[in-house]
């Protein structure tokens, strides 16, 4: 492959008609068609050639003073635009409008092919269209899929696997031996595959556990900013399809996330806890190890998990149980100062008409 840059002209936006937008989202256009469309932004910020969208009621009211080109709205929107703006109307404006940026509005690439610095070891086997950046490391034995996209500064271990598709920002560390499937995407600064924190105590001192196993990344999985994913010891750790890292999020060695799942930042998993699929788990939320975790379960922020947690149910707190009976709990403790002055408040009436009765409580406490 031979590197290239690209021209800045193809660095300007699109444009695109209402009519030509509708037609890649099964939209309907109510207004004038031809409008040209080139940008997008949020309904809050919009400007003349924009394309938005409106996905909750409380921002209907935006939809007569934005200056966009066209919103995208619901089919049973059913309110006529006082400025005249043209509705592209859908079943979902939401997922419309990320179907757009997705397909025509992203930005190009900085290079094509293979950038003259970066080192491609013995017997990589690359795709069709891989881009290669500014000093990337490739070891020996590698394979990488078609329209592959390699940021600057990436070092991929020898024998790993990347699928189609596959996009690693800028610094991401793909250790030795991992699989990467069809349409993953790493954020700048993330390790796949590193060493897990295994130790056997002998003797008083700690001596390191080998970390011989993998690492599996199922099609479709996005990983976040400075994640880090640890190998597993002899068995492997696996997160199953559609599942998404936020970022600053680390899963310990031979954990096994299941398919569509969502992660959020500062959450941190023990090694070989297993997560279920479609399971939501909100910032900073902390799993013990060798426990499991049933499908479509819930997590609050900064929930404490100690235990297995059965499907389909929500905990929050620490240590996590049950939302309804945590937030009961929650709001006791927040009576607890308005309790306590009641209970010295009975405490002086008590010792004013049976002193002895006081001295027995205080006597049972001891």
């Amino acid at each position: 492959m031979q590197f290239a840059l690209l021209p800045l002209a193809m660095v300007t936006s699109l444009r695109l008609t209402a009519a030509e937008i509708a037609r890649a989202i099964a939209g309907r256009v109510e207004g004038d068609a031809a409008v040209i469309i080139t940008g997008l932004a949020p309904i809050d910020q919009a400007r003349p050639g924009d394309l938005t969208f409106v996905a909750q009621p409380r921002y209907f009211s935006y939809i007569d003073k934005t200056p966009a080109a066209a919103v995208l709205v619901e089919q049973n929107y059913s309110t006529t635009p006082a400025n005249g703006v043209v509705l592209i109307r859908v079943a979902n404006p939401y997922f419309a409008f990320l179907q757009i940026a997705k397909n025509f509005f992203q930005p190009p690439a900085s290079w094509t092919g293979v950038h003259p610095t970066a080192i491609v070891g013995e017997n990589v086997r690359l795709g069709e269209n891989v881009v290669i950046g500014p000093h990337v490391i490739i070891e020996p034995e590698c394979a990488i899929g078609d329209n592959a996209s390699i940021g600057a500064l990436c070092y991929i271990g020898r024998g790993a696997q990347l699928g189609h598709r596959v996009v690693l920002f800028p610094q991401v560390h793909v250790a030795y031996g991992v699989h990467l499937g069809n349409d993953v995407i790493v954020q700048a600064g993330s390790v796949i595959g590193s060493d897990g924190f295994g130790y056997v105590k002998h003797e008083g001192a700690y001596h390191k556990i080998p970390h011989i196993g993998a690492v599996v990344l199922e099609d479709g999985v996005e990983i976040g900013a400075n994640c880090t994913i640890d190998r597993g010891t002899f068995g492997e750790t696996r997160i199953r399809r559609g599942t998404k890292l936020d970022n600053l999020v680390h899963l310990a060695h031979n954990v096994e996330v299941g398919e569509h799942t969502v992660i959020a930042a500062q959450t941190g998993v023990s090694g070989s806890t297993k997560i279920g699929n479609r399971v939501t788990i909100a910032g900073q939320v902390g799993f013990v190890g060798h426990i499991e975790i049933g499908d479509d379960a819930t997590f609050g922020a900064q929930a404490g998990v100690t235990k297995s947690i059965p499907a389909g149910i929500t905990v929050s707190g620490y240590p996590a149980r049950e939302h309804s009976l945590a937030r009961k709990e929650e709001a006791a403790r927040r009576r607890l100062p308005e309790l306590l002055k009641r209970v010295r408040a009975l405490e002086k009436a008590l010792a004013q008409i049976a002193p002895e009765a006081l001295e027995k409580i205080d006597d049972s406490e001891v």
